[in-house]
Order: C-alpha cells, then structure tokens, then sequence
C-alpha cells in the first residue's frame, strides 16, 4: 500500500476544492503548462545501451547481445555494445536495529528528516501490513542528493495540428535547473534506457531484505496504455501522464523487525555526500519525548476546507445507464467483462514476477459473527469468483508473454483478504522472467492492469474509452519505483486521494460482468470512496 490513499472502475470522481496546499506525505506534481508551452519539439538525443537482465556488468566488463524480435504488443528491447552515457552507481547503506519505535514510529522521522517546506520534493510508500506476507517496507526520501532530479511527462495532445506520437518531457535537477525535451519513442523508452544505463556492484546491496536500493519512484498515468498497445486515448489527462523522482538517499523501515535503514547513492567518480552522517545525527538524536509531533508540525499546512463536500460528477442515473451499457457490449460479444479492481505487480532480485489481482469486495461487518458471514458470502459469491477468474486468465497471459515457458502459476486462487473496512477476493500469479527481458518489457506487457480494463483487454479499454465522459489520469495507473539495479514494485492506483491544483479527487467503480446488477453496482462503487473520502473530511 501506498500513502497516495487508494480505489475502482468506471471512473467516477469525486472532487473537493481545497483553498490551500496540503501537508501530505506524498510526491508533489509541479504545473507544468508554462513549460509545456515553451519546450521545443525536437527528439531527445538517448544514447543506446546494452542490457544484462541477471546482472549488470561491472566496471571494465563488455556486454554482447542479439537484437530481440517483436512479440505481442510491443518490441522487446535492442541491447547493443555499451557506448556513452553509462553510469557507474555505488551504494552506501546503514542499519539501526530496533530504532523505530524509540524514535516515534515513521510519522515522526518522516516529518523530522523531510517535513520542512510542506514536505515538498518528497515521497512516503507507506505500508505497515505485515500479516500474510504483505508488504513490510516503508521508503521515504526526498530532494539533496547529488544524482536526484524530477522527470514530468505529458503525452502529446492529438488534438494539436502538428500533433506527433510521444510526448514532452520536463527535467528538474538537484540545483534548480531544469530542460524540456521530446521523447518521440514515448516515456516507457525513456525509463528503460535510463535503467540500461546504471552500472552496479551486487555487493553493494548484499544483506538489505528489501528491493528497493533508490531509483525511480513516481507514478504512471492511466493514459500511458497508448504505449502498450493502445491505438489513441479519446480523453487528456489534467495531470501529468507520468511524474518520478530519482531518489538517491532514502529511510526505509521494517515494521516487522523494527529497524531503520538509511541508503546513499552516488556516482563512481563522485565523493560521497555527508547525507549519511547527517541522517544517523538527526535520527539518533530523535526521541520520542521531544520529537515534534506529525499532527502538530502540520498544523500550519492544514487543509482549509470549504462548506461544500465531495460531489460526484455522475448522478446515480447516469453511473446506472453507462453499466447497462456495458451489460449491452457483454451481451454481444464485445467484452467478457468490463472492470476497474487493483493489482500489484513486482519483480524482485530473484527475477520473479508476481500480480495479485483484486476482483470482489464486500464491506465489514459490525460484530464478529456478522463480519465471518459477509467473508463467506464474498468467497462463494459466483459473480465475484467469475470476475476474479477471468482476471486471474487474463494476468496468466500477460505473464506468459515475458515469462519462461511453463513458469507462470496461480499459487493462490480467489483468497479473502480482510482490510480496516473491506473484505477483498485476491489472486495471486507468479512467473520466472525471461533473462533477455526488461523491468520495463515487463511493465509494458501488463499495464494498464488487467483488473482494471476487463477481458478481452484491448478492446474492453476501447469500450471504457467510448463510455466514460473524461481521463482517469492517474487513477488506474501505477504508483511504486524502478530500483536502479532492476527490480521493480508496482500498484494499481485504486481507493486514492489526489491532489492536483488545488483539488481533491477520488476515482471509484467495479467490475461488470453478465451476472451484474446495476443498482448493487451503483451501492459497491460508493462503497468504495467512504474510506478515502473520510479520511480527506477528517484531516480538518
């Protein structure tokens, strides 16, 4: 999980004007409409580089390949002899047992360590559930180091008379600086000769129980599925079609064991920052009877919320229509199922890809007897199992195209998962990556998450496309980070609060299947925004 908050399908939004900035641990999207204006459209110059899937080479080392041919929806990667633009990464890395809680937990190291200026130029990925292997890590960093810049991209806008495939890219360095440029093969391109790039010593990293060593952490926007296979977008995204951070200094926590880590990245041919040294101080230094309260450190930055409360931009009338319409699409053959869900997909050091679709949701219940019933009515629910075998199909396809032959399995099949107010029907499906593929070959051959598009994919998103009034923008993409030596985490961004321009908006919807119900649609997609809703309404 993520701290961006998180939800589901026919995008319906929910937007809440905000009258000031909030105080939010979270990345911060710059307005980029000015600079959109001025960028000039010539291509971005990228020098090739060759790809090592298992390890990079080292130092010295010379790397030999044969160019790939294409498969499914998109070439896999041409990795030639290593020219200029290789980048020889060192890492540095310390470890303090049990420290979280004596410091206060990750509210108050994150507000200590990257609180000031509003947490601007930051990121928080926060997860605390460790139960049944979930995720036990918490990253956050923010703006310092030497290697760190801010990538933003906007596709280009079909609309415009010189319109090109691609899109602009803006680029903020460490000083300030910052260039525009345009990427003519798209940002997926970008990313992946980005990590080509990074050169590394697998001892650097030998001991740390996470994947993520610092990268690329940011988002991808829904609309990005052009790049994937998708023949246009019918709507433009108000924010930006992607936004990362290179975080080279960051604090990871382990909930489980209660220790923090503090990671510094830098160039081979650079010195090192003081970065290291400055965090151990401050940390050490943290006590939990003197340490600056989250709630109170935010007070200056609260949300100054107005009368009015979230408002849909559909009327129950009309989300209930646009499902009939798509039981009329399933009716005749066009889709087997028309849906929005998450999912999570990630590639650890190991080269094993994993998705865990989410098909099925039902509320808590209000006492312990009736909560055990609504879990058993959501397991042996025959609608929800249909959606969430159909996704389950569709993922073992998406795996199976950048996998090795007979690799992919379903080791979990439709599991309840319980949540502070959900109970969720949840897959998972895990494949062996092929050694000629990369992490963002493998991105690409799944993105936008099946869960959230339906079956078939291609032409389910098609249909999406034609039925809902605008773009999902980042709801229904992906939130999570590229790790420089190669492994990946990524979620399907579903029940989550964005800000964007002073307004708050959550996007919520469901799977329809022949077996649907539009009314009992409507009561599932509502249900789904009461918790990030209230969270938004309480931060007052």
């Amino acid at each position: 999980m993520i701290i961006f908050l998180l939800l589901n399908m026919f995008i319906i939004y929910l937007r809440f004007p905000l009258s000031s900035k909030p105080f939010l641990a979270c990345m911060q999207v710059p307005l980029s409409s000015q600079l959109l204006r001025e960028m000039p459209r010539n291509r971005q110059s990228v020098n090739h580089s060759d790809e090592l899937y298992n390890q990079a080479p080292r130092h010295g080392e010379v790397a030999f390949g044969a160019e790939e041919s294409s498969f499914g929806m998109f070439n896999m990667v041409n990795f030639q002899h290593p020219s200029s633009g290789i980048k020889f990464l060192k890492l540095k890395w310390r470890k303090f047992d049990r420290l979280a809680s004596q410091v206060g937990g990750p509210k108050n190291v994150f507000c200590e360590l990257f609180g000031d200026n509003k947490a601007e130029n930051t990121f928080w990925l926060d997860s605390s559930s460790i139960e049944k292997g979930r995720a036990r890590f918490s990253f956050m960093g923010g703006k310092g180091g030497s290697l760190w810049k801010q990538v933003t991209f906007r596709l280009s806008d079909p609309s415009d008379m010189d319109f090109k495939r691609g899109g602009h890219l803006s680029t903020e360095d460490a000083r300030g600086s910052t260039k525009s440029s345009f990427l003519e093969e798209g940002f997926f391109d970008f990313l992946n000769k980005e990590l080509v790039s990074f050169r590394y010593d697998e001892n650097d990293y030998k001991g740390l129980p996470f994947d993520f060593h610092g990268g690329y952490v940011g988002y991808i926007g829904y609309n990005l599925k052009v790049e994937c296979g998708v023949s246009f977008n019918r709507h433009k995204s108000r924010t930006p079609d992607a936004c990362f951070f290179f975080a080279d200094n960051l604090v990871v926590i382990d909930h489980y064991l209660d220790d923090v880590y503090i990671l510094s990245l830098y160039e081979e041919s650079t010195a090192m920052t003081p970065w290291l040294d400055d965090t151990e101080e401050k940390l050490i230094n943290l006590k939990t009877s003197s340490i600056r309260n989250f709630e109170q450190t935010s007070q200056a930055a609260k949300l100054s919320l107005c009368k009015t409360a979230f408002v849909s931009d559909r009327s129950r009338e009309h989300y209930i229509r646009d499902v009939k319409n798509c039981l009329n699409y399933i009716k005749d053959g066009e889709s087997y199922e028309l849906c929005l869900t998450t999912q999570f997909l990630r590639l650890d050091k190991n080269g094993i890809l994993e998705a865990k679709p989410i098909k099925g949701t039902i509320a808590r219940g209000s006492s312990r007897e009736e909560d055990e019933k609504l879990k058993l009515q959501l397991q042996y629910s025959e609608k929800d199992q249909a959606e969430n075998l159909m996704i389950v199909d569709l993922l073992r396809n998406d795996l199976g195209r950048v996998c090795e032959p007979g690799s992919v399995h379903v080791p979990r099949l439709m599991d309840v998962e319980s949540y502070a107010t959900v109970h969720t029907m949840v897959s998972t499906i895990r494949g062996k990556k092929l050694s000629n593929v990369s992490p963002v070959d493998c991105v690409r051959a799944a993105f936008p998450g099946g869960s959230m598009t339906g079956a078939p994919k291609l032409r389910s998103m098609e249909l999406l496309d034609s039925i809902e009034s605008c773009s999902r923008g980042i709801y229904s993409g992906s939130i999570g980070f590229f790790s420089y030596n190669r492994t990946f985490d990524l979620n399907i961004v579903i029940r989550t609060v964005i800000i964007h321009e002073g307004e708050a908006s959550i996007g919520a919807g469901g799977a329809i299947v022949a077996l649907s119900n539009p009314e009992d649609e409507y009561e599932e997609m509502i249900l789904k925004t009461h918790a990030p809703a209230k969270a938004v309404m309480e931060f007052d």
